[in-house]
């Protein structure tokens, strides 16, 4: 047994402090480049939690549980701003493909209005924690997985090791795919007799699988999703004969080929879309009730909170200041956006900017306290269509609202679950706020550097997103970015005024019925799928396959225990491989192709 801690218990200390900061800027640079793969982001406190027991028990020998709490809430607090970036500030860099003067918007305003979002969506939810986790007592399940890794610390160093040969495990089979030497995708169509018109690809992905075997049963919605576009819709349309046969194909796999482009582009991808907006408002009208209530506790959160230095939480004069700051700071980047921005309307996209990530960000905290599934891209859409409206379509300056939304929604979201992990195991909520409000600048900066990094940057990472010359050969390293996409294609169809209503209208629809089903955010899962390339879902499925199996035959704490930690270095050993492989192709170490 280690030795006792003597002396003051350890909290927030420096090396909760560095460690967190560390193991943040990793996760943020590693989970970029997952969001802009696979459309979704994933929470970092399960690799933090473990890595906080290596570093600070076993290295250090001093480390207490709050102290890893403290590390682990950092981390994720800084790994959190990635989501909201590449769901958002990607489409204009898409966009600057065909437009280049889109391409050339001012970086600043983008980055102040990312880092204000980053700060009001901690800000706006603290009042709120003691209705959510103490009165309403939401599960947020990835809190409580968390406090049981925390509270587990003989199997730290087990997890550890696990976690590094998944990594080490995901690094040479992406060097390999890098490489050439392994394809980026098993493509099965007209093989073993399937049916050229029936998909069936499989991405050549560690991170893919690893981040289906971390969701389990919870990830088969949007695997179905796929199933529901690719082996449902698409088949019906294409015996139908409602797309005209292609010109000059040679054979029946390049019909199908050309086919199913056309289908994607007009039919599939627009469902999605409107799936994604029906789900979100579907999300709002089933959580208005709870949303009322906590609206209520804000007036009491000064009494409850308490002042001084000994006070449970942030004093409200603390918050209402860090509320106010952040909107000063949304209210200069939207003026400093573009040229043609007044000084009326900057105002007007500030307040309405603070007013909807208010209401966003405590829907995506209701969402993910109750399912661990939040709408979260569904409501950065219906913001940067409110603000395309206000702005009198101006793309820049309401993408920049998007990204505030965005990135302090998911705040708030992991803010909330957070405070419920220290609730469990016993962390002083106020500890947490402070070092979550102090680090909460870095998260945006990384982000959006990384997304730079990965932006058209040739070889086998060439760029993201459709318009990429790579990404429409199929290279292995091609990132789709379908998130930045799907705004993308609502922009450009806002403004050109030639938007599939009709298409919208319907997957609208089918998002808020399928939400009234009990399985959180169902539409806009259902939706994001419909929207990714077949590959990437039908393997991420195989992995919430396995976990399914392997937790019917081995029981749950076998997969908390053993397969969690594998599946978090799937994906971490991908992602710190291709971001390295970019920074050689850049300094001229990698040669673009892989050569050297």
């Amino acid at each position: 047994m280690p030795a006792p801690i003597r002396g003051p218990y350890r909290e927030l200390t420096p090396a909760a402090l560095i460690l967190g900061v560390l193991q943040g800027v990793v996760m943020t640079a590693a989970f970029v480049y997952i969001g802009l793969k696979l459309g979704f982001g994933l929470p970092g406190s399960t690799v933090a939690a473990i890595m906080g027991f290596v570093v600070l028990r076993g290295v250090l020998g001093k480390g207490t549980l709050v102290e890893n709490n403290l590390n682990q809430t950092i981390a994720s607090g800084i790994n959190t701003a990635s989501a909201g970036v590449v769901f958002t500030l990607p489409a204009l860099l898409l966009m600057s493909v065909q437009r280049p003067e889109l391409g050339d918007f001012a970086l600043g305003p983008m980055v102040l209005a990312a880092v204000a979002g980053s700060f009001m969506g901690i800000v706006v939810i603290i009042p709120l924690r003691k209705q959510f986790i103490e009165l309403d007592r939401l599960r947020f399940p990835s809190g409580i997985a968390v406090a049981s890794i925390l509270k587990s610390p003989g199997e730290g160093a087990v997890k550890a090791q696990l976690l590094i040969v998944g990594s080490l495990a995901a690094a040479a089979g992406t060097v390999l795919v890098n490489l050439g030497a392994m394809p980026g995708a098993l493509d099965l169509n007209g093989t073993f007799g399937v049916p050229t018109w029936l998909p069936l690809a499989i991405s050549v992905s560690f991170a893919n699988l690893g981040a289906g075997l971390l969701s389990g049963r919870g990830g088969v919605p949007f695997f179905l999703g796929g199933v529901l576009a690719w082996w449902i819709i698409s088949p019906f349309i294409t015996h139908l004969g409602w797309l005209p046969a292609p010109a000059n194909a040679p054979d029946e796999a390049a019909v199908w080929a050309q086919q199913a482009r056309t289908m994607y582009s007009e039919m599939i991808r627009p469902l999605g879309i409107g799936m994604l907006i029906g789900g979100a408002l579907a999300g709002v009208v089933a959580s208005y009730p709870s949303l009322k209530a906590a609206i209520r506790s804000l007036s009491s959160a000064a009494k409850t909170g308490g002042t001084g230095a000994g006070a449970e939480e942030l004093s409200p004069k603390t918050l209402y200041f860090g509320l106010g700051g952040s909107v000063v700071a949304l209210f200069c980047a939207s003026l400093l956006s573009d040229p043609g921005i007044s000084v009326g309307t900057a105002l007007v996209m500030a307040g309405a900017g603070t007013l909807w990530l208010g209401l966003a960000g405590l829907i995506v905290a209701q969402a993910t306290g109750a399912t661990d599934i939040s709408p979260l891209s569904g409501l950065a859409l219906i913001a940067v269509t409110l603000l395309f409206a206000i702005t009198g379509g101006n793309i820049v300056a309401s993408i920049l609202i998007g990204v505030t939304v965005c990135i302090a929604s998911n705040q708030c979201a992991d803010m909330m679950s957070d405070l419920k992990t220290g609730h469990l195991v016993g962390s002083r909520p106020r500890a947490q706020q402070v070092a979550q409000l102090a680090v909460a600048w870095i998260g945006p900066l990384v982000a959006i550097a990384v997304m730079f990094l990965l932006w058209r940057q040739g070889g086998a990472l060439g760029g993201f997103g459709p318009q990429s010359q790579l990404c429409v050969d199929g290279a292995p390293g091609c990132l789709p970015a379908p998130q930045a996409g799907a705004l993308q294609a609502m922009v450009e169809s806002l403004e050109s005024g030639k938007a599939p209503l009709d298409k919208y209208a319907a997957g609208a629809l089918l998002g808020a019925g399928l939400s009234a089903f009990p399985i959180g955010g169902l539409g806009v899962l259902v939706g994001l799928a419909m929207y990714l390339p077949f590959d990437i879902t039908f393997g991420y499925g195989i992995g919430c396959l396995i976990t399914m199996g392997l937790q019917r035959r081995y029981g749950p704490a076998f997969i908390g225990d053993r397969l969690v930690p594998v599946a978090a270095g799937f994906i971490i050993g991908e992602a710190l491989t291709n971001l390295t492989w970019a920074m050689l192709q850049m300094t001229g170490v990698v040669q673009s192709g892989g050569g050297h």
